[in-house]
């Protein structure tokens, strides 16, 4: 069995952190209208700092500007911008702008190595609570956005958010989606199995996943997911690092992007690496640096 477990260094740029969706555990979005956007000038000052560092990743997050919108065009040309900016100072540039048209989707292929979503979970009754003002999180939107992704061929990530009012039987269903598609198309390189954890800027305020069963479900993943696929746990959401070693154990072989600050979990910080390096080499694991996309 392979002790090596990998994570991206990595640095993430936010273009804006309004959105039009307001999905009750978030910890990210800002009100429409209340949030200026990230500067060509900003971003090159960031990423000119960055430069001669460990950082080979970044990750432009933003927040979701409605398809109708008016400003739908500028905030697009924007994304893509950041990325082809980033990719020309020598960086790789990995998107997650939520739900995008196809001819977007095909665009932003030029300027990024690698691209994402989180299908979450595939359970629509999520409507009704969480995702009830959260048009976006329609399922069947954002599974067309994995289908779409492997139509042209892009390096894809996805992932489920645990512990969001999904039952034991909806997570093995996604799962098994995201199988199926990766099964006709062959591009999803990684899913994140991301445990809900409140944070202070939210409005659900609910309990935070059991991490109990995190372990469980890594095993279970692994054997429904096809073997290329990596299965990621993010370590900042898994507090207690022994189920971060139970999930190793089960078959997680990445920790994902690691920064300075988690953007979508700003209240958990990350370890720096080396410290994650020291602390899973006592226990014979090897962490190393990998791309966005794997080799």
């Amino acid at each position: 069995m392979s002790r090596i477990v990998t994570y991206s260094p990595s640095h993430t740029l936010v273009p804006t952190y309004e959105c039009f969706n307001r999905c009750s555990y978030c910890n990210f979005r800002r009100d429409l209208g209340t949030d200026g956007w990230l500067s060509l000038d900003k971003a090159k000052e960031i990423l000119t700092a960055l430069q001669g560092s460990e950082i080979t990743e970044i990750l432009i997050l933003s927040g979701e500007v409605h398809p109708l919108a008016a400003n739908r065009e500028s905030w697009f040309r924007h994304i893509y911008n950041l990325a082809a900016l980033a990719l020309n100072m020598g960086f790789y540039p990995h998107t997650n702008a939520g739900i995008l048209t196809f001819a977007e989707m095909e665009k932003l292929k030029n300027v990024n190595l690698s691209m994402g979503i989180m299908l979450e979970q595939m359970t629509v009754t999520l409507l009704d609570t969480v995702h009830r003002h959260a048009p976006s999180k329609v399922p069947s939107l954002r599974l067309e956005q994995l289908q779409w992704a492997g139509e042209l061929g892009i390096p894809f990530t996805t992932g489920l958010l645990l512990g969001i009012g999904e039952t034991e039987c909806d997570r093995l269903v996604t799962l098994e989606t995201i199988a199926t598609i990766h099964q006709r198309w062959g591009h999803i390189q990684e899913v994140i199995l991301q445990p809900y954890n409140p944070g202070n800027r939210e409005q659900w305020q609910n309990n935070p996943f059991d991490l109990q069963k995190l372990p469980d479900l890594v095993r279970q993943a692994r054997e429904i997911l096809p073997p290329d696929i990596v299965i990621q746990i993010p370590p900042n959401l898994v507090p207690d690092p022994l189920f971060l070693l139970d999930c190793l154990a089960a078959g997680a072989r990445d920790l994902g992007g690691i920064g300075i600050i988690d953007e979508v979990n700003p209240d958990y910080l990350h370890l720096h690496p080396d410290k994650l390096k020291e602390f899973l080499a006592v226990y014979g694991w090897e962490l190393k640096p990998r791309l966005p996309v794997y080799q």
